[in-house]
């Protein structure tokens, strides 16, 4: 746990309820099958970036949910990449690996559309002494609700060939927010008795200053191209908080000149359209007026650099 606890325990150990559970959750799964969405709705605010294509999340996410009767730490985990394996994308899949070898329980989230080869690779990942819930996501797409049966079979027999038991299967929707509770509920009995880690009010380990970043990564995602995203990350080079004010200078950072002429966009519409939606998104994150200043610049080869990674926090 130590790579994971990075809070001191803030309980006072002479009032501490005995009863009290505190833990933490991976959330796992391949790429696009909506962790992100569900660690939001979990927390009940956005915190984690989400979009419909897949690999958006790079970074290890921690989101925190409290109740009188327990502490969840939710782990959000970037997608198990099998196909394309620069450096960026080796150092996300041992994030993945480190974070289901520390977590207390481990959610597996599996589309309701069924089993496919990018779930084969987390079979052998997950530890056989962890706790281990199987979560049917996009539940609300089915037609017949019934559908859901033969993909939970399918999963319990992958399950079976590799010595593992599911604690339980809960059909749900993190777009929808269906059976929400139901994971809640099936979760908080397999943690450990123990202090809360966080304050009540705090709900991410991330920072302002890195959610910003994530923000306007996602702009980028959702108004560029298929290619683009995935070569593309932002660097926050100056942030200022004023009284009226918060100050934000952002560079997007891009493998190719043809990249940069794609973000920037015909006289720059494009570039315009990120930087405004991402305003708006930051300004409703810290309730203020945000001034934010985007520039782009090329600099090719920065997902195989070590370097890079580490300025991107992707060491």
């Amino acid at each position: 746990m130590t790579e994971i606890n990075k809070k001191i325990d803030l309980s006072d150990s002479d009032t501490f309820n005995t009863n009290f559970r505190s833990g933490f959750i991976g959330i796992i799964g391949r790429p696009n099958v909506g962790k992100s969405t569900l660690l939001n709705r979990l927390i009940g605010q956005k915190i984690s970036i989400t979009s419909n294509k897949p690999q958006t999340t790079r970074h290890k996410v921690l989101g925190i949910h409290s109740t009188d009767s327990c502490q969840m730490m939710f782990v959000d985990t970037p997608g198990f990449q099998t196909k394309h394996q620069n450096l960026m994308n080796q150092n996300m899949n041992r994030s993945v690996k480190q974070t289901i070898g520390d977590v207390d329980v481990i959610v597996w989230l599996i589309e309701s559309n069924g089993w496919n080869s990018d779930d084969e690779f987390l079979l052998n990942l997950i530890p056989k002494n962890r706790p281990l819930i199987l979560a049917v996501n996009k539940l609300d797409l089915l037609e017949n609700k019934n559908e859901v049966l033969a993909v939970i079979q399918t999963v319990q027999k992958k399950l079976a060939e590799h010595e593992l038991t599911a604690h339980a299967f809960v059909p749900m929707s993190g777009q929808k927010g269906q059976q929400i509770d139901v994971l809640l509920e099936t979760i908080e009995p397999l943690l450990p008795t123990g202090h809360p880690l966080y304050d009540v009010e705090e709900i991410t380990d991330k920072s302002i200053r890195f959610l910003t970043a994530e923000i306007i990564r996602e702009k980028i995602f959702r108004f560029t191209g298929d290619e683009l995203p995935y070569q593309s990350s932002v660097v926050i080079e100056k942030f200022e908080e004023k009284k009226t004010v918060t100050r934000i200078f952002a560079c997007i950072w891009v493998e190719k000149e043809s990249h940069k002429i794609m973000v920037i966009g015909q006289n720059g519409h494009k570039m315009k359209e990120i930087a405004t939606q991402a305003r708006l998104d930051i300004e409703k994150l810290i309730d203020k007026k945000v001034y934010l200043e985007i520039f782009v610049k090329v600099k090719s080869g920065w997902t195989n650099q070590q370097s890079s990674l580490i300025l991107m926090g992707l060491e």
